[in-house]
């Protein structure tokens, strides 16, 4: 019960800063407290506190990174890409052979299927924002290892501060478990269910380069993209474009 009705807290919290949110971009930055009393001025109260640091001030500390051994073979470093005030983030694992050469995430084959579920949810690749856990490519693209982990995390981390969205869906086992706490959990018990990282909702579901191979998951992962679009409704965000039904 109590887990319930804290989960139920965080879930109204996330509601009121998507409100909020709204209408900072609607050119209010304070609302009133309390209706004020004849000839009174009404407190203002920020509609949302400023994220301490920006995404380009997180860029500028990671440089050329070598704080593990991936930054010694990689071609560029794949840092994130997408609006700075994106209410939708999408984290997956680490860049591809594609993704080194160019310094963008999700640009290969599992990028434009990507980019195919993004349009198809109403939004464009430049309305939301893409990251990985890693920011440089792991030799033949294995999995990541403990300690590449633990020396990007912080600046994830960090990206995700500064972004604040109110959705982030977490794209294959290490990103859903890095973001859901849940380190020994399959991708398969944790999709499908939102789940809460510092307050924000968590979406896992499959990532688009287990679709390549797995044709017959997109219903499953469509069917967690749907259960996204509905929470961002909920929270008064209405895509730019209709989706795709």
């Amino acid at each position: 019960m109590e887990d319930e009705l804290e989960d139920e807290l965080i879930r109204i919290a996330g509601s009121l800063e998507g409100h909020l949110r709204k209408l900072a971009r609607q050119g209010l930055t304070h609302v009133p407290s309390a209706a004020p009393a004849p000839g009174e001025v009404a407190p203002a109260v920020p509609a949302k506190a400023p994220a301490a640091r920006s995404l380009g001030v997180i860029r500028e500390e990671l440089g050329d990174c070598r704080r593990c051994k991936l930054g010694a073979g990689r071609q560029n470093l794949v840092f994130g890409v997408g609006s700075p005030d994106a209410d939708l983030v999408f984290v997956g694992e680490a860049p591809g052979a594609q993704e080194d050469a160019t310094g963008e995430p999700f640009v290969g084959d599992a990028g434009q299927l990507l980019t195919k579920m993004i349009v198809a949810m109403g939004f464009g690749r430049e309305e939301v924002y893409i990251a990985n856990i890693l920011k440089c490519r792991p030799p033949g693209n294995r999995n990541p290892e403990p300690d590449e982990i633990a020396a990007c995390e912080p600046f994830l981390v960090q990206q995700l501060a500064a972004l604040r969205p109110l959705v982030i869906v977490a794209l294959g086992k290490f990103a859903a478990q890095f973001l859901t706490g849940k380190a020994d959990a399959p991708i398969s018990a944790l999709r499908g269910k939102f789940h809460q990282y510092q307050g924000i909702q968590v979406m896992p579901t499959y990532h688009p380069a287990y679709l390549l191979r797995t044709p017959s998951q997109k219903r499953v992962v469509w069917a967690d993209l749907q259960r996204v679009m509905k929470e961002l409704e909920r929270l008064g965000v209405v895509p730019p474009r209709t989706p795709a039904s």
